[in-house]
């Protein structure tokens, strides 16, 4: 069985680390479990190269692609499936999810005093992905009892400096953005940057991250596994 961890990619050395680091907590979360890195841009080893060695090679049993997003996107919703065609499942795009919003109220750790949280999201002009990020400030909010705005680090949308300065206009006078984005690099250069009293570091490698990626496998694995079944039973009828 291989999970093909498709990265977004980075230019920053740490930001590769914390992937390749997360992805050695899957292997180790799942030992019986071939794990292959790739990424969609920038980084190597490339989508296209992984699909190529994989094809000359042969998986170990079923592909099962994974894009280590947080929401839909070009990357996760079109140029992933688009590259990878017949030869693997794709699974959906890591978040929503309230295993992220745990990992996220991890990571702001002593931020609680805060008297206004924001999620801080790398961006996106898709309206899909627009809604997940909305969806994923919801599930924050619920772990906190707390509401949690949202904003945008590059993107059209609601800019995070914009937000953080709207929240003090109303009366915040300690703000914490929480850094929705797996690895550090350009993005979370950019929250930082905006204004915030407090900014957590990316999620990095934290175990409910690591299996919320297995969970995403499993259920794309499944899904694939009935429909082959539905689709014998159908050719056989």
């Amino acid at each position: 069985m291989t999970l093909l961890a498709v990265g977004h990619g980075t230019r920053d050395p740490a930001g590769v680390a914390t992937i390749r680091a997360l992805l050695d907590r899957v292997r180790a979360l799942r030992p019986g479990l071939t794990v292959a890195e790739s990424y969609a841009e920038i980084t190597e080893p490339s989508l296209d190269d992984v699909m190529a060695r994989l094809a000359a090679t042969g998986p170990a049993g079923p592909l099962v692609a994974v894009p280590l997003m947080l929401g839909r996107g070009h990357h996760s919703s079109a140029d992933i499936p688009g590259r990878i065609g017949r030869r693997a499942a794709v699974a959906p795009p890591l978040g929503p999810h309230a295993l992220l919003a745990r990992a996220l109220a991890d990571r702001l750790g002593d931020a609680h005093p805060a008297d206004a949280f924001v999620l801080g999201a790398a961006g996106t002009s898709d309206p899909s992905g627009m809604a997940d990020v909305r969806a994923a400030a919801r599930l924050l909010g619920r772990h906190l009892g707390r509401p949690v705005a949202y904003g945008f680090a590059a993107s059209a949308g609601p800019a995070l400096p914009d937000v953080v300065r709207d929240l003090r206009r109303r009366g915040a006078r300690r703000v914490a953005i929480a850094s929705y984005l797996l690895a550090p690099g350009f993005f979370h250069r950019r929250v930082l940057s905006a204004g915030a009293d407090l900014v957590s570091p990316p999620i990095g490698v934290h175990d409910a991250l690591a299996r919320l990626i297995l969970r995403r496998y499993d259920e794309t694995a499944e899904a694939s596994d009935n429909g082959k079944t539905r689709q014998s039973a159908y050719s056989s009828a």
